[in-house]
């Protein structure tokens, strides 16, 4: 999907919205909209089409905007993007402006506020909620394409590292190793901050990698993604170390087909909720499910987390093209924990796994 088809969702939607035009200043937005990467921009996109969009941004990125920005007006500003934006709407006829008051913080909207004249400022802008972000969730192939390469990256990082994965390397020397090997392969960075938690420490559902070292017997929990050409990947696989309990592998199996469970409910026109159900009705019947403490999944995009989110009482439902997380784990606190996770593409029929490396017991 062009950026112009894409322009001309967002328009429809602020339509329906009643507003006379978007202010977007959410970066992912911003890039879907129109191709521009830079760190300080906005858009006001119009709904008369006597009016162009514009792209407004500061002298840091000429350059750099005119190069990658797709069919809007390209406006260098010596102030807030925001701001400037704003004051080119106030001369351009427009009474109603929706903002998405979701990535818009109270400080920010005051100085946009301030910035319109006061005969106009009372009721000009309109909280729309994250309309553009929500178009997002829904991926064209060019998008389904981008992220099923930045899957495969990450699949191909999780068969690279074992030989790191030792008794006594620190949590931190697995995640650089992890690191080192994406930007090798092309990645520009991680998608967040890697999780490697080990022992104990598996139990911390976002163990962020630390100066532990991993021990002799042990899970060990890998949760990471890459950004590739723009697009996040993110999965996680439980390996351990020694031989394992009777107990440690029976809570193995009891995630492993949670999991499996929620990937077979993924299809075109289920909800959110149909899905964490599922996958949390397995953990139920093994009255394993108090130690499963967060929601199933969620959806991934330009952004490590998008919508939907698979939880519980969720009644937004799937639609194909969308892609999204399957992830159920089991938190035992102080003694061990599990996570599984893959990255599927929402099918009319089911789900295409884009993370397919293996999730068998891997006893290291």
């Amino acid at each position: 999907m062009s950026e112009t088809a894409r322009r001309k969702q967002a328009v429809a939607a602020a339509r329906k919205a009643g507003v006379d035009a978007l202010l977007i200043t959410h970066l992912p937005d911003v890039r879907w909209l129109c191709g521009f990467t830079g760190s300080n921009a906005a858009i006001m996109l119009p709904v008369d089409q006597r009016l162009r969009p514009i792209l407004v941004t500061d002298g840091r990125y000429t350059g750099q905007a005119r190069a990658e920005a797709r069919g809007v007006k390209v406006v260098i500003a010596p102030k807030s993007a925001a701001i400037a934006a704003c004051e080119w709407m106030a001369k351009s006829g427009i009474r109603r402006c929706g903002f998405d008051e979701q990535n818009t913080t109270v400080a920010a909207l005051k100085q946009m506020q301030a910035a319109i004249p006061a005969t106009l400022r009372r009721k000009i802008f309109q909280p729309v909620g994250p309309l553009v972000s929500t178009l997002r969730w829904v991926k064209d192939a060019a998008e389904i394409a981008r992220m099923r390469a930045a899957a495969a990256l990450g699949c191909e990082l999780f068969d690279s590292i074992f030989e790191h994965i030792v008794p006594g390397a620190t949590e931190t020397q697995v995640a650089l190793a992890l690191e080192y090997k994406a930007r090798l392969a092309g990645a520009t960075e991680m998608s967040f901050p890697s999780i490697v938690a080990s022992g104990p420490r598996s139990a911390l559902p976002h163990g962020r990698a630390s100066a532990a070292k991993l021990p002799r017997r042990g899970f060990v929990t890998l949760d990471f993604g890459v950004v590739l050409d723009g697009y996040c990947s993110d999965m996680t696989r439980t390996v351990h170390l020694g031989r394992a309990t009777a107990d440690e592998q029976r809570v193995y199996e009891a995630v492993l087909e949670a999991q499996e469970a929620g990937v077979a409910a993924v299809r075109a026109g289920v909800t959110g909720g149909d899905v964490d159900e599922a996958a949390r009705s397995v953990l139920r019947r093994a009255r394993l499910d108090k130690w499963f403490t967060h929601s199933t999944g969620h959806g991934v995009g330009l952004e490590i987390h998008e919508g939907p989110r698979l939880a519980a009482k969720q009644t937004q439902k799937l639609e194909a093209g969308m892609i999204v997380t399957i992830e159920p784990g089991l938190y035992l606190p102080g003694r061990f924990g599990v996570r599984i996770e893959d990255m599927v593409l929402v099918t009319k029929t089911g789900a295409e796994i884009l993370t397919p490396s293996t999730k068998a017991w891997i006893e290291l």
